[in-house]
Order: structure tokens, then sequence, then C-alpha cells
């Protein structure tokens, strides 16, 4: 199994659309700084999302508690994450217990969140849940992006099978002439 790992923090804030208009029109949006944060891990093959939810902050913890999710989830196939190099992903105290798992961990190169497919729903996520949306308080909004993530394998299924695919832009060696 192959997982791409990453972490998504949606802050209860205005989060604006496009809006063209003759006269000036005045926008209600949330006060506040609630935050919900999302690690979560997108199955490569089947786009099945596995995550841990919290509102306070994402940790080396909470990445322990996702890799101890994927493991319970697939106890005799050998998993590999792949991870960009946040502080709390590539730390000691996840590298040993990915050890202890048997989970191999696939770091990609820095600065290349094209690389982790995982991004791209992030993205839509904010856009079908967040843009051009108001959301009285925060459990409306926490509902509204949880909802998303459940819907993900049955609503969302054929608009996700064209944007969550392996193919990458790759580049050939190119050589200067003098």
């Amino acid at each position: 199994m192959v997982y791409f790992i990453d972490a998504a923090h949606f802050v209860l804030s205005p989060f604006f659309g496009i809006l063209w208009c003759f006269t000036r029109v005045f926008i209600r949006t949330p006060a506040g700084r609630n935050r919900l944060n999302v690690l979560g891990a997108l199955n490569a093959m089947s786009k099945e999302v596995v995550s841990v939810i919290n509102e306070t902050f994402v940790n080396a913890d909470t990445v322990r508690e996702l890799l101890c999710k994927l493991r319970f989830l697939h106890p005799e196939m050998p998993i590999t994450l792949v991870m960009d190099n946040a502080k709390y992903q590539r730390c000691n105290h996840v590298i040993s217990y990915a050890k202890e798992l048997d989970i191999e961990l696939l770091f990609l190169p820095g600065y290349s969140p094209n690389l982790n497919l995982i991004e791209r729903l992030w993205k839509f996520v904010k856009k079908e849940c967040l843009y051009s949306e108001y959301y009285d308080n925060f459990a409306s909004f926490k509902a509204a992006i949880v909802g998303c993530i459940a819907d993900l394998p049955t609503k969302h299924k054929d608009e996700l099978k064209s944007l969550l695919t392996l193919k990458f832009q790759t580049f050939k060696e190119f050589k200067l002439s003098a």
C-alpha cells in the first residue's frame, strides 16, 4: 500500500471567490481564529482517505496516531508513506515508531508539494467547502469539511478520478547549445 501524507489546516476565515458588480457589496465574514487540522493519508490506488482530525495542532504524536490507524487497516501488508519534510514527520519519534510498525517512510525532496498527491485533494476540499461560503460558527464549518472528506468516495468520486491520477509531469534532460 502506498499512501501520500500531508496535513491541511483549515481556518474559519473568509475565502473569497470572484465577485464583479457596479455597486459596493458588503459580504459577511466569520470572526475568530478557530482552526481545524486534518492530517490525511491518501491511498494512491483506491483514493481512500484515512485521517486524524483535531482542533489543536499537528505534531509527531498526531503522525504516530495516523501510522497506527494505517497499520490497523492493513495488518499484514507492506505500507509505504510518501511524505514531505515537515519537522513533525521527519523526527526520530516518528521514524522509530514507523520502524516498529514495519512502515516504510519515503520523504519527498524539499519544496516539491507538486509531487504530493494529497495536496490536490486539499485544494479540492477548499474549493468545495470554503470558497465563497459563509459559516455562522465553527461547528458548521467543521461539519462541512468533515462531511466533504466523508463524501469523497461517493459524491465526489467522478471528480477525483481525473484529479488524483498518478501522472506527474517529468522533464527530459535538456542541454544548452553553445
